[in-house]
Order: C-alpha cells, then sequence, then structure tokens
C-alpha cells in the first residue's frame, strides 16, 4: 500500500486536516495516511525541517511526504515536489528542502506547473501531484525541472576562529526541552579534549551527556541523588545539542524553554577553553 505523509501548521482544531485527507482519499481510496504533526508552529519552515528530518528516514523508500508549512502559492513562491533521499517531498520552494540536509541534495526538483489552484490552498495542487505519483506517473510530467531551489540561512550554526561555535533554537517539545541546530559531529571536531562552557541566556552548562540516563548517577541511593528538575545538556537521538530539565512537567512547573528563558531563535554559544 502506497504511503503519504501529512505535515501542516494546521493545528487539530478546525477541519483543514480533515479537509485534506477528503481530499487525498477521493483521488486515491488504497493510500494510507500518517499524520507526522499538524502542530508546528504557523509558518516555521526550520521546525518543520526539523520535525521532517526526525520522521521521514524511518518510512519505506518511495514514500510521499507532504509538508503545508508556508506553502501557499504566490508569484513569488513555486510549489515543488523534490525527490531527495529516495523519497518524495511535495512543499513549497521556500527554503524547506535546503533544511533537510548539509550534505545530501535532492536528485531532482520539479516546479508543479500541470496544475494550480492559484485562488484556493496549496493542499490541493499537492493532493494532485502526490495521486499522479501513487498512479505511477512520471515526476517530469508534473512540470518543469528547477536548477536551484531557495535556501534558508537565517540560522546558520557559526563558528568563530577554532574555539567558539554558535547556533540557535529551532524547537521546542512537548517536554519543554530546547534542541539546537548544533550537532554532535561539529562538536566532535571542535573539542580536542579541551573543556568548554555552553552559554544560552543566563543558563551555563561545561558538560554534555549522551543521554538522560548518563546524566544521574544511579550509584547513589535515589533520596540522596540530584534527579528531578536537574540541569541537563545532551545529544539528542538525531545528534543535536539539547537543554532539557530532568522530568520537568512544563504544565506544572515549567520546562527548559520557559525556566531557562529560551524559544526559537535564541542563541546558544559553546565556547571551548584551551588548558
Amino acid at each position: 500500500m502506497s504511503i503519504i505523509t501529512l505535515l501542516s501548521d494546521y493545528g487539530n482544531k478546525g477541519s483543514k486536516v480533515s479537509k485534506a485527507k477528503a481530499l487525498l482519499l477521493s483521488e486515491i481510496s488504497t493510500i494510507n495516511i500518517v499524520d507526522v504533526s499538524h502542530e508546528i508552529s504557523p509558518f516555521n519552515i526550520v521546525e518543520a525541517a526539523y520535525i521532517t528530518k526526525r520522521s521521514y528516514v524511518n518510512y519505506p523508500r518511495g514514500t510521499i511526504h507532504i509538508i503545508d508549512v508556508d506553502a501557499q502559492y504566490n508569484p513569488e513562491k513555486s510549489l515543488i515536489i523534490s525527490y531527495y533521499d529516495n523519497h518524495y517531498f511535495i512543499t513549497a520552494d521556500n527554503g524547506f528542502i535546503s533544511l533537510l540536509s548539509d550534505h545530501l541534495k535532492p536528485e531532482k526538483n520539479i516546479e508543479i506547473t500541470f496544475i494550480k489552484h492559484e485562488n484556493s490552498s496549496s493542499i490541493r495542487t499537492f493532493v494532485k501531484a502526490a495521486a499522479h505519483l501513487i498512479r505511477g506517473g512520471n515526476i517530469n510530467l508534473l512540470g518543469n525541472e528547477v536548477v536551484k531551489l531557495k535556501t534558508f540561512t537565517n540560522l546558520n550554526v557559526k563558528t568563530q576562529s577554532d574555539d567558539t561555535i554558535i547556533g540557535h533554537v529551532v524547537y521546542v517539545d512537548n517536554y519543554g526541552n530546547v534542541v539546537s541546530n548544533i550537532n554532535k559531529d561539529l562538536f566532535d571536531k571542535f573539542i580536542n579534549d579541551r573543556s568548554y562552557e555552553i552559554n544560552a541566556r543566563n543558563v551555563k552548562f561545561n558538560k554534555v551527556y549522551d543521554s538522560f540516563n548518563h546524566a544521574i548517577n544511579y550509584s547513589i541511593k535515589k533520596e540522596y541523588r540530584e534527579e528531578d528538575g536537574k540541569k541537563i545538556a545532551l545529544f539528542n537521538s538525531s545528534g543535536n545539542l539539547t537543554l532539557c530539565i530532568y522530568k520537568s512537567n512544563p504544565k506544572v512547573s515549567g520546562g527548559a524553554g520557559s525556566l531557562f528563558g529560551l524559544s526559537y531563535g535564541d542563541s546558544i554559544s559553546i565556547k571551548f577553553i584551551s588548558s
């Protein structure tokens, strides 16, 4: 069975998610539709790319991913389909594709011109394009090939000399954990057995853990060890530097984002200290 994933900033309060699924099922009733998330912050393609990177690799090759975030068609923003890493991504040429990887590039990008609903939501065009692919249609028949897509560089990670990395908050998850775009590979290239200090507003860390379990000293009896409420910096399963408060409940006591005063776009820096 063919798989189509949906990721959007629709929210779950209204009828837009249902409408998108109805349009897809009206075209092809045998597809398997998977909701990745509809709670992306409005128009936030950085957050959308972060969620997409963590999810798409778990689906079979040839899966079609519809990303309707900041994707309304206009004369300055075309609708595209990219064949990238053996998956199809249907979205807008708004910089989203450039955020998926620093080293992988799409094998083909097509501007969707065979049908455009210029006066309605882009999802109708996305659905038509997805249905064409599921029926075995050639990607080239969807429109014209695009040599170069737009890139998003507003929150790029920067380095200063060989001792400083400056990144940004790209996502705050349901637990209030603050995810940055500083990755472990870059960190490992810089460290060279040096100590370091992570700065995020007024919060500082001098150790990064590989997981929550490594951050808790289980050799100490539970009643004596530092646990709930402990400030922790770690690399998450995607290799992103993440700032956390152990077992925090954002709805009760606040999460790392609110308690550290951090939100999307804020700077996080790592200063490496030579002995």
